[in-house]
């Protein structure tokens, strides 16, 4: 398994936010040095702030979404259960912007 950025996977997260689907942040590597991956949550509350990036429509979610950029975690590519889809180019443009933001990366919304 090789998740890449820009994926959308269903994740178990543990006891507390359960298994949801995320979307895979980390840089793409072939060889890891640990097993884990970095991921951005996708949920249904849209807050309408600048750490939430409204998703289009996707054919396999089952609601419309936002990624929740403050969100960013990271946990073993072992419980990523499965692949669910991508995300367009644009919409993964605007998460590593939010990402910038939230982090101060110097970058703006």
């Amino acid at each position: 398994m090789n998740p890449q950025p820009g994926e959308v996977w269903l994740a178990d997260l543990g006891l507390t936010a359960k298994t949801r689907p995320v979307v895979i942040v980390s840089r793409s590597d072939p060889d890891p040095p640990r097993a884990l991956i970095l991921y951005v949550p996708l949920t249904t509350q849209n807050r309408e702030s600048p750490y939430e990036v409204a998703l289009p429509r996707l054919g396999f979610l089952d609601h419309e979404s936002v990624a929740n950029v403050q969100g960013l975690g990271s946990l073993p590519k072992a419980r990523l259960e499965r692949k669910l889809g991508k995300l367009p180019d644009e919409a993964m443009t605007k998460i590593k912007r939010a990402l910038g933001f939230a982090l101060d990366f110097g970058t703006d919304t």
